[in-house]
């Protein structure tokens, strides 16, 4: 069980060990970056946003059963989901992605990636499927090693995730796993704002 997401960013910059100085860190909006926030902090990193969204299931918009990623594409696609739902759904997924980085990025270009090694982190892992489209889409931009970094995660996600990834660090992959609020005692939505400040503040720092 963890505090926050602020305490829980703290031990899982501490399992991290050493982290090449070069690393960007890219923390999943919202929560993510909360988590993210600690690990670039530690290390002193360059921070930013991966914004993926989900599409939830028809009737079951919790369940994701695909994603778009920042360039537009749709990835992944549960078996029996019709691609042309996946397709409409999608839409609305890119006008909100185009929204998040518009607000979260200001004027400032989106990092490189080409080349970079890079550590995804979010607040917890369900069932990875915004993970995996993450890390396709910074595999298509050219990242040399990219490692996922959780406090929690279920562990049929995190099977997912270890096969996909470079490295995967997760500190709890709890059998009794329903929702990763669970693991928090205080698990507040996170705003805008503080995604905005969050950022800022590294990019000062940085």
């Amino acid at each position: 069980m963890f505090g926050d997401r602020v305490e829980a960013g703290r031990h899982l910059a501490t399992a991290l060990g050493s982290v090449h100085p070069g690393t960007l860190v890219l923390g999943i909006p919202r929560g993510g970056v909360v988590v993210a926030a600690e690990v670039a902090r530690a290390y002193g990193l360059e921070l930013d946003v991966i914004v993926v969204r989900k599409i939830g299931a028809p009737g079951n918009p919790e369940y994701a059963v695909g994603a778009v990623d920042e360039d537009g594409r749709i990835i992944g696609g549960h078996a029996g989901v019709d691609r042309g739902y996946l397709e409409r759904s999608g839409e609305a997924g890119r006008a909100e992605i185009a929204r998040r980085i518009s607000v979260y990025r200001g004027d400032r270009p989106a990092p490189r990636i080409d080349g970079r090694d890079v550590v995804v982190v979010d607040d917890g892992v369900a069932t990875g499927l915004t993970l995996e489209a993450a890390l396709e889409s910074l595999r298509h931009r050219g990242a040399d090693h990219v490692t996922v970094a959780v406090p929690v995660a279920a562990p049929d996600a995190a099977g997912r995730i270890t096969a996909s990834a470079d490295e995967f660090v997760a500190l709890e992959i709890p059998h009794e796993f329903r929702s990763v609020g669970q693991f928090y005692r205080d698990f507040g939505q996170t705003s805008d704002a503080e995604v905005v400040a969050l950022l800022e503040e590294a990019w000062r720092r940085t």
